[in-house]
């Protein structure tokens, strides 16, 4: 690492450190902690025998990064596939030859819970210690033999800013084998484009807002940055006086409309995946009035609209009754270190599944004309529901950290 700017970097205030990176990961590097500010997260020895997955974590304040990371060695053949933070994938499983180095550069979008002295969202315990809203930028590199050679982070003011705002089919899901289509999509733009995923399982429109995660969005947006909302599946469930589709629900989504406007943003709408509910071969609408009041705001208030349930229906229907479950979180006991029972949960993506969903947020936008598409990585390509990829042939890496316990909301 460059020793002299880390120094310099720690004698300014958190706000105000325009702090640049650059580490030889040829070399040792320590153990994360505090004190340093910088190394290996999880584990200290990363070239350990039968080490597949690598965490190397720097403390930097909120903001977005240039990240240009060196995957290979020089030593031995190599297979990596690139994240961070909580799983967000950048580089597909990528095999090279012993000293076949590739590059690769993205910004990415770190954030905490602090909005300004007086306000923090309001983040649930599932949350608290997550990748996603700590102090620290993570990358994690894994695979049969990945291997990371170098890493430089640099701030980045100039990228355009995407922010999601969802639920459980939209959020970075911290644990396998759960998955969501927001930690795929960074795999298909370029360095131009930072995502920041807001996201939050079991979430409404409403409780986003009462947890001011729209407010911390709001706080980070800058004029021509996105914001893309997915809602529905768990608003269905709300209860009380204005509950449903055509008030309560119809009114939070204006609200994101006029405040993200306001501060210079452009709202865009996903309509909510669909659940895995067959009847004589067919995907049954368990969503109510809930995509339709989506679509009216929508048509009223000149917002585009990307159609992720009827995409997703065909996807569904495409794979059938059976394979249908190899795109969700359907596993016999003991298919994970630690799983003790069965796994059946037909809402909840896993990374096939995940994946193929963020192929279809990308050919939405692209076929929507939105603008920022033009920063679509070059081997991007036009997706087709009727026409998935082959979930046989699909690549994921487990991480470290597995679960049992489904996300909040259905």
């Amino acid at each position: 690492m460059n020793i002299k700017l880390f120094l310099a970097a720690l004698l300014l205030p958190l706000s105000a450190a325009a702090q640049t990176f650059d580490f030889d990961l040829t070399k040792h590097q320590p153990a994360y902690s505090d004190a340093t500010g910088y190394g290996y997260d999880f584990t200290a020895a990363p070239d350990l025998p039968g080490q597949h997955d690598v965490y190397f974590s720097v403390k930097v304040p909120d903001g977005n990064y240039r990240v240009t990371v060196t995957i290979g060695s020089r030593r031995r053949a190599t297979d990596t596939q690139l994240r961070a933070e909580s799983r967000r994938l950048l580089v597909p499983s990528t095999a090279l030859k012993k000293k076949e180095l590739r590059t690769y550069t993205f910004t990415i979008n770190k954030r905490s819970p602090y909005i300004t002295d007086k306000e923090r969202v309001k983040i649930n315990n599932r949350e608290k210690g997550s990748l996603d809203w700590d102090d620290k930028l993570t990358l994690d590199w894994a695979g049969k033999n990945p291997a990371v050679s170098r890493i430089e982070i640099a701030p980045d003011t100039t990228a355009t800013t995407v922010f999601l705002c969802g639920n459980s089919t939209v959020v970075d899901q911290s644990c396998d084998p759960w998955a969501s289509w927001g930690q795929m999509v960074t795999r298909w733009f370029g360095p131009e484009v930072a995502i920041s995923n807001n996201a939050e399982s079991g979430l409404t429109a409403g409780s986003f807002l009462r947890q001011n995660r729209l407010d911390k969005v709001l706080a980070m947006l800058r004029p021509g940055d996105y914001v893309i909302c997915e809602f529905g599946h768990n608003d269905q469930k709300e209860k009380g006086p204005g509950a449903g589709a055509w008030y309560n629900f119809s009114y939070n989504l204006k609200q994101y409309i006029d405040r993200v406007r306001k501060a210079g943003g452009r709202i865009i709408f996903c309509t909510p995946t669909q659940r895995r509910f067959f009847k004589d071969g067919k995907i049954q609408e368990t969503h109510g009035d809930y995509p339709d009041a989506m679509r009216a705001v929508a048509s009223r208030e000149n917002v585009p609209v990307v159609e992720l349930h009827d995409m997703t229906r065909t996807f569904f229907e495409t794979l059938g009754v059976d394979n249908s479950k190899r795109a969700l979180v359907h596993y016999p006991a003991g298919t994970f270190p630690g799983q003790t029972r069965e796994l059946a949960d037909n809402t909840h993506f896993n990374p096939y599944g995940a994946y193929e969903v963020a192929r279809m947020v990308t050919t939405g936008l692209k076929n929507l004309g939105i603008p920022v598409t033009r920063y679509l990585t070059a081997d991007w390509k036009a997706y087709d529901p009727a026409h998935p990829d082959d979930f046989r042939t699909f690549v994921w890496f487990p991480s470290k950290f597995f679960d049992n316990v489904k996300p909040a909301g259905n």
